[in-house]
């Protein structure tokens, strides 16, 4: 399942990144090692159907007709015993309490589903009317299914999303072992002034494809509840860094702005969040989302990067020292031939943190043209 089709926090949900956050949270909710995937399953072990909203306001109330008013505190067994009513459960938002209990839902008829049993047409209907999720669990079946703003998920066992989880996290390892090498191969070209716009795009479409599978995996650890705390580990061993690295490439590489063309570095990683997969396999394409025509010829032009990439790998440089350096010198090249008495010429950069940036830099020029050429 692609990251672009997942989404996630039980209560009300918003617009756009709203609905994800609502859906994201909700499956942390019914993740494996939570309460309530607990009383889910013990409903699915005994041979019961089951429809559960999880919140409670007036627009909820107004389609509830009969059952038993309850609140009570919420325990798997009690969610177990309680579907064994002919009637839905009504959880508050928090999923503390039961509240209602054999409850029958009467949603507005006129919204559009494509669910054809009685129950999830229900659960459907009431997920687009009250913008709170909603869990139907089917007796013939046998599965769970999570409606949340006209979106279902069917919920898997663990084993099944673990093996796709492996899969992905192996994609991305291969990927991340092929960034380090297209990344170390661009500092070690910053370093003698030799980087082409062909280069600058093969490390901003590493980046954007290591971004995306780890996008997709951390969906996975969503799912899996307390069974993926490993994955995570794994995840964020492999993932540490990229997301600043990706930042810090365009903010060296976006093109200044002309007459023809202009593009900010908020817009260039915009542009390349919004290319499809197919779309960032091709180079040109890439190209033009950073700022550039992407003509076989612009990809073959030289660049030089203003320097915030290198400069963030010199210990303790503060970012705002960093943007005043850029500034000063406004090349990478030319902050390669500062002096320490150069560089103490920029506001807040004193002799102590001069010769930390002239020894840092010196040495990363080192060991960036030792790993290219040995």
């Amino acid at each position: 399942m692609a990251a672009s089709d997942r989404a996630a926090s039980p209560g009300k949900s918003g617009q756009g990144t709203g609905n994800e956050a609502l859906m994201r949270a909700s499956l942390t909710a019914v993740a494996p090692g939570m309460a309530l995937r607990d009383g889910l399953e013990r409903i699915l072990r005994g041979n019961t159907g089951g429809l559960i909203v999880l919140g409670m306001d007036r627009t909820v109330e107004s389609m509830c007709t009969g059952g038993f008013v309850l609140d009570v505190e919420f325990t798997a067994t009690r969610l177990r015993e309680l579907a064994k009513l002919d009637g839905a459960l009504i959880l508050d938002k928090d999923m503390t309490k039961i509240l209602r209990a054999g409850v029958q839902l009467v949603p507005d008829a006129s919204i559009p589903t494509e669910e054809t049993g009685t129950r999830h047409r229900t659960a459907d209907r009431v997920s687009k009317q009250c913008n709170f999720p909603v869990v139907s669990v089917s007796q013939s079946m046998h599965l769970i299914a999570l409606y949340v703003d006209g979106e279902r998920r069917v919920l898997e066992e663990s084993a099944a999303i673990l093996s796709r989880a492996n899969q992905a996290l192996a994609t991305l390892e291969r990927y991340k072992l092929r960034l380090d090498e297209v990344a170390g191969t661009l500092s070690a070209l910053e370093i003698e002034d030799l980087v082409t716009v062909r280069d600058v795009t093969a490390v901003a479409q590493r980046l954007e494809m290591v971004r995306r599978i780890a996008t997709e995996i951390a969906e996975y650890v969503v799912e899996l509840g307390t069974d993926g705390r490993l994955l995570s580990l794994q995840l964020d061993e492999l993932i540490a860094g990229v997301e600043p690295e990706r930042e810090l490439v365009v903010r060296d590489y976006v093109p200044e702005p002309t007459a023809k063309r202009s593009r900010t570095v908020a817009e260039a990683l915009t542009e390349l969040d919004a290319l499809s997969h197919t779309e960032l396999l091709e180079l040109p394409v890439v190209a033009r989302a950073l700022g550039y025509s992407g003509s076989p010829e612009t990809l073959d032009s030289a660049v030089s990067p203003r320097g915030f990439r290198l400069l963030a790998k010199v210990p303790r440089l503060p970012g705002a020292i960093i943007d005043r350096l850029v500034e000063h010198f406004g090349g990478l090249q030319k902050l390669l031939a500062a002096s320490v008495d150069d560089l103490q010429t920029v506001d807040g950069v004193g002799e102590a943190r001069a010769r930390s940036v002239r020894e840092g830099l010196s040495r990363l020029a080192e060991s960036s043209i030792l790993e290219r050429y040995v």
